[in-house]
């Protein structure tokens, strides 16, 4: 049988969501009593922010290499990173990779084209919004990218890592959340949103302002458990 490897960890409250989708789609699309093997190497969230922190791109390539190598030896015949923020050297990581990859951006992306939305915010970590990772594989589908404000994009970033990354989730982070949703639909003529932070679909699960959420989790666990179910029959 197939094994799922993921790299996890960044955060835990994510790596159980990621968990948890992944056993719920697979039984939803296979009703034969299965569930699918995965193999989870939980690795250490301070030192991914460390890394990122101090732009050692080379380093970072390296570390999760290394936690891919480890699901390599444990039987996974293809692996996922479960958090968007560490696709900003997913290129470099997936040429290494002794198992394919499977890209968390790319499959959000082409789900926002077959979603048919050209203009969507991108909300997420600070290195993910001020990167152009996602803003490059989304201009490869036709969408443009648009991100919050620097206040608001501070205010997202502190929320994540002091509350949401914490298992916090307080009705007046979602609020403010929601607000800077709102200013952009206004001011950027956004016609959906990017959830860019694994995390942020725990505390906006669901989208009450007439335009769709992109979940990021649920998009990406559709795509692992379509190529799983590829591998397996």
């Amino acid at each position: 049988m197939s094994r799922i490897g993921m790299i996890g960890g960044f955060g835990p409250e994510s790596t159980l969501d990621y968990y948890r989708l992944l056993i719920e789609t697979h039984r939803q699309k296979v009703n034969d009593g299965n569930n699918p093997e995965i193999i989870i190497n939980s690795m250490n969230m301070s030192i991914l922010m460390k890394l990122m922190e101090n732009r050692d791109w080379d380093q970072l390539v390296k570390w999760l290499i290394e936690g891919i190598d480890d699901l390599y030896r444990g039987g996974a015949d293809f692996g996922f990173i479960s958090a968007n923020t560490p696709h900003i050297v997913f290129d470099r990581v997936s040429e290494r990779s002794p198992i394919p990859l499977i890209s968390i951006v790319d499959e959000t992306c082409r789900y926002i084209k077959k979603a048919g939305c050209r203009r969507v915010s991108l909300l997420g970590t600070s290195f993910t919004m001020q990167s152009d990772f996602y803003q490059k594989a989304c201009h490869r589908e036709g969408i443009e990218a648009v991100i919050p404000n620097e206040t608001e994009q501070a205010y997202i970033q502190n929320k994540l890592m002091t509350e949401i990354e914490l298992g916090m989730f307080r009705d007046e982070t979602r609020r403010g959340l929601l607000g800077i949703i709102k200013r952009m639909m206004a001011d950027d003529t956004i016609e959906g949103v990017i959830l860019g932070c694994t995390e942020l679909p725990l505390i906006l699960p669901e989208s009450q302002l007439g335009i769709p959420f992109f979940n990021t989790t649920k998009i990406h666990v559709e795509s692992i458990i379509a190529y799983y179910r590829n591998l397996k029959y």
